[in-house]
């Protein structure tokens, strides 16, 4: 027994070893080089800041971001839950009828390719209310890849398991929520991955075209005003809030996959090599 416990000891830290050091070692080796070059070819600090002045600015502007950081993540969070519950109910439609998908989906796409920037100005000159403003516009951009991905996987359902429910006559609805949601959902995490970034996106873009202050302000608007003010440092680091806020959501989706799909799915079955 504490052979076996020691074995699983030294796969954990090989795996963690194979997976964690070498990204480290770049993203650390990748900052010491910034702050090499900054300090080798003194650059000012309006053009090019240093880690270390981006890290004085998180500190010094710490109350002015964390305000923008709240905005943002708000925006982003009510689009990203809009987009899902829209996504998921127009995904049920389109697999119910063959005909219904083919006439729905080109202007789903037509609505997806239409660059976000070219629409915003006019949804923010339709609706009255900025915030709201801010999270249709992130919304529609988040909107496609759940669609996509979760109607593709309402109709990806193994042939002989609905013929198995026909022929114990099972309703539509028992068919939907027994059968084929279960069979949807790895399509559907992987389309919230896509989908959360994008929601993240969407609300940078929709503050960029907004541009208001106060307390509409945002991290896209404290970047837009910290250039004006060649306050370069603060720029970077909202950047780097916003990046970072990404990298979280992903994080926070790829947590909630694993958990629904547990380990009947193959995607998230961990297998010995």
């Amino acid at each position: 027994m504490k052979v076996v416990d020691l074995s699983r000891g030294v796969s954990r830290q090989v795996n963690w070893s194979n997976s964690k050091i070498p990204v480290l070692a770049i993203g650390i080796g990748l900052i010491a080089a910034w702050q090499f070059l900054v300090v080798a070819l003194s650059l000012p600090v309006y053009v090019v800041p240093g880690p270390l002045d981006v890290l004085k600015a998180l500190h010094e502007d710490a109350a002015l971001l964390f305000t923008g950081l709240l905005f943002t993540l708000k925006v982003t969070v009510l689009a990203f839950s809009v987009a899902v519950i829209a996504g998921v109910l127009i995904s049920f439609l389109l697999s119910q009828n063959r005909l219904v998908e083919q006439s729905v989906m080109p202007y789903m796409v037509i609505l997806q390719v239409t660059p976000i920037v070219a629409i915003a100005p006019l949804i923010i000159i339709w609706v009255s209310n900025t915030f709201v403003a801010l999270v249709t516009i992130a919304s529609i951009t988040a909107l496609f890849p759940i669609v996509a991905n979760m109607t593709l996987g309402l109709r990806s359902v193994a042939p002989n398991l609905q013929s198995l429910f026909r022929i114990y006559r099972a309703s539509s609805w028992q068919t939907l929520t027994r059968l084929k949601l279960k069979a949807a959902l790895p399509y559907f995490f992987a389309g919230a991955r896509i989908s959360s970034g994008l929601a993240l996106i969407g609300a940078v873009v929709a503050e960029f075209v907004a541009g208001t202050g106060g307390t509409q302000s945002g991290l896209a608007y404290i970047i837009l005003e910290s250039g004006v003010q060649l306050k370069v440092p603060r720029m970077f680091a909202a950047l780097f809030l916003i990046s970072l806020t990404g990298i979280t959501l992903f994080a926070v989706m790829v947590f909630v996959s694993n958990r629904v799909l547990g380990a009947w799915h193959e995607s998230t079955v961990k297998t010995e090599h």
